[in-house]
């Protein structure tokens, strides 16, 4: 059914005029006598908000809360004492877990951004304990919002609750995907580090001066594609840092991309995964790697370099 063809719908009837809700009595929110700044509600959340109420007061937990719950969430996905009280529901009535995990799949595609949509998905999958399945779900929802904040952290949640094997084989050739298609993407980069750094190691990286060498020359070898991506410099920066190797070590890789490009000259495409060149379109200097060269002068004592290096170099 498109858009067009659901906004011809006549609005779903208040629950005020449903027989099977007249044993129900609502309560309304309480307000001021005269409120300085008034909500004004529309009358089919005021009619479901009232009615909610009134089953909170009674402790009703039934198919019918369910259906309650399901309305004030479509129109108000933010509502964290509804998602709570149906969380509940669902588990006072030993629900299907498979069928509500169907109906958050279509919430959490049309309501991503909302923190309540992943915390109640959370609930369940603790419930539901099959957490493979859920990587190609979230897989779709980045790729409608690659960047957003909540679904890489339910992904990161959902690896370090469950803390498989299985699980987490998929997370490099998955990151790595997402970087060729934007090199940029600030977010797969730091997913990138959190599972090579922030979550123990991983089988087949017990060898953590191969996964150092693996990662600069990983975050190298983007650079040389796009010298000016700041993403990729903060990883390399993040690498460094974290294991305590000296910024000075990749001081030959960095040199090359703070020169400009000689006249006429093309650039040597030179196989040296170590210390790639700049690619043959990128655009030279670098301020990037100036800034970098600057912080590798500095460590090394050289202050008047570090002052000097970005007019020199």
């Amino acid at each position: 059914m498109s858009k067009d063809e659901r906004s011809e719908e006549p609005p779903p009837k208040l629950f005020s005029t449903r027989e099977e809700w007249k044993d129900v009595k609502p309560i309304e929110q309480t307000e001021l006598s005269n409120p300085l700044v008034p909500i004004f509600y529309p009358p089919e959340y005021k009619d479901a908000l009232d009615y909610f109420r009134g089953i909170v007061a009674t402790e009703e937990r039934s198919e019918r809360v369910l259906e309650l719950t399901e309305r004030i969430i479509r129109m108000n996905p933010a509502h964290y004492s509804v998602w709570q009280y149906r969380y509940e529901t669902l588990m006072a009535l030993n629900s299907s877990l498979e069928k509500e995990i169907r109906l958050m799949d279509e919430l959490a595609l049309a309501h991503m951004k909302f923190y309540q949509v992943w915390h109640h998905r959370k609930l369940l999958m603790m419930k539901h304990k099959r957490p493979l399945a859920e990587l190609s779900f979230i897989a779709k929802v980045l790729a409608m919002d690659v960047k957003n904040y909540h679904t890489w952290a339910y992904r990161q949640w959902l690896l370090t609750y469950f803390d498989d094997d299985e699980l987490w084989r998929y997370e490099l050739p998955f990151v790595d995907l997402l970087l060729k298609e934007d090199a940029r993407n600030n977010s797969a980069w730091h997913h990138r580090f959190f599972v090579v750094f922030d979550s123990g190691v991983r089988d087949g990286d017990e060898d953590r001066a191969m996964v150092i060498r693996r990662e600069l020359s990983y975050s190298k070898q983007k650079i040389a594609l796009a010298p000016n991506n700041l993403s990729a410099w903060n990883y390399l920066r993040g690498v460094l840092n974290k294991t305590g190797t000296k910024f000075g070590s990749v001081k030959s890789f960095v040199i090359p991309y703070t020169l400009p490009r000689e006249e006429g000259a093309s650039a040597e495409e030179v196989l040296d995964l170590d210390n790639p060149s700049p690619s043959s379109y990128a655009t030279l200097p670098c301020a990037l790697a100036m800034e970098f060269l600057v912080d590798v002068y500095e460590e090394e004592g050289e202050l008047n370099r570090a002052v000097e290096a970005p007019l020199r170099e």
